[in-house]
C-alpha cells in the first residue's frame, strides 16, 4: 500500500500556477528596475496566476475531502 495518495491534477496545476506567479513577479521587479513599463504586464500576469493558484488549490482540497468522506 502506498503511503501517499495519487497526485491530484488540480494540485499539480496549482503548483504550476504558483511557479508562473513567482517567475512573473521576478520578471516585473527586473523590468521596473531597468526602467521599463512592461513590468505592468508582468504584474497583471502575477495577479492572474495567483488567482489560478488559489482556485486550483481549493478545488483540489474540496475534491480530496469529498472523495474521502464519500
Amino acid at each position: 500500500m502506498p503511503l501517499l495518495p495519487p497526485p491530484d491534477p488540480s494540485r499539480r496545476l496549482a503548483l504550476y500556477a504558483l511557479a508562473v506567479c513567482v517567475l512573473s513577479v521576478a520578471a516585473a521587479v527586473v523590468s521596473f528596475v531597468q526602467g521599463s513599463w512592461l513590468g505592468i504586464v508582468w504584474v497583471l500576469l502575477a495577479g492572474l496566476s495567483s488567482n489560478m493558484t488559489w482556485y486550483y488549490a481549493r478545488r483540489g482540497k474540496v475534491r480530496g475531502g469529498s472523495s474521502v468522506s464519500g
